[in-house]
This record gives structure tokens, sequence and C-alpha cells, in this order.
């Protein structure tokens, strides 16, 4: 499984505006709403911020995986955002959060949701792969990072 099998490159975020936990995860919901106008932007927002009661999925050095299940999809669904400024997303390591790796998976899917978690995890402990994320002029070029690292896998 590749994570460019998944994200598309109109659900990549470059600049999101929010700066709060419940606006970015809101932001990112909405754009996914958006090109996929059977889910709801509210239900999406839900199961994130549900999710995010469990404890944060903030995972530390600026990135943050939240994910939930949705009854009714029939693959992966995946939006990724780059915050410049950074928010506090009640990280494990108590800094602030500049890129957020959304992912939902179909409610009965255990094994590709953890696989899929595992590839985004190791794919962003990389330092100079998140440099590379942060620094990247637009869409284009963050998926384009995302596709070329996922490749050395």
């Amino acid at each position: 499984m590749k994570i460019a099998e998944f994200l598309r490159e109109d659900l990549i975020l470059p600049e999101l505006r929010s700066t709060d936990k419940a606006s970015v995860l809101r932001e990112i919901c909405e754009a996914i709403a958006q090109s996929n106008p059977q889910l709801s932007a509210n239900r999406l927002s839900e199961v994130l911020l549900d999710r995010e009661k469990l404890g944060s999925t903030g995972v530390g050095d600026g990135i943050a995986i939240p994910h939930g299940k949705l009854a009714g999809l029939q693959g992966l669904l995946a939006a990724f955002g780059r915050s410049r400024a950074g928010i506090d997303f009640q990280a494990i390591d108590g800094k602030p959060t500049y890129l957020f790796f959304v992912l939902f998976a179909p409610e009965n899917s255990a094994g590709i949701h953890l696989k899929a978690l595992a590839r985004i995890s190791r794919l962003f402990k990389t330092p100079s792969f998140r440099t590379a994320v942060v620094e990247a002029k637009d869409a284009a070029a963050i998926h384009r990072q995302i596709a070329d690292e996922d490749a050395k896998y």
C-alpha cells in the first residue's frame, strides 16, 4: 500500500487558516466533504473529535495523525493540511503541530487502517522529509514529496 493511492492532491491544504485543534479538524473535514458530497463535514469532524477524546493524535515532532472509522466508506480516505504558524494540538511532546495527516477508514477495516497509520508514522519520522514538506511551495509539491518519500519503503 502506497500513501499516494489514497491521498489525492486536491485534499492537500498547504495553508490552513485555523488556529486551534477543533477548527483545524473542521477545516480539513470541510475540504473532504466538498470533494466527497456524500459525506458530511459535521460527521467527519465528530468522528475525529471523538477519537481525540481518547488521547491526542499529535504524535510529536510537529505531526498529528487524526484518524477514525466511518460507516459506508469503501476504502481509505485521507487529507493533509499544513499550518505554517503551528497550533497547540496537545501533542505528546508539548510542542506546536504544523503537519496534519487525516485518515478515515471503513468501519470494519482494522488491518488496512493500522497498516496505513503505521506507514504514515514511518514516513513522517524522517526529519529531512518533514522539513521538505514544511518548505514545499504548494499542494502539488507536498504531494510529490510524500509520494517520493513513500516510494523508498
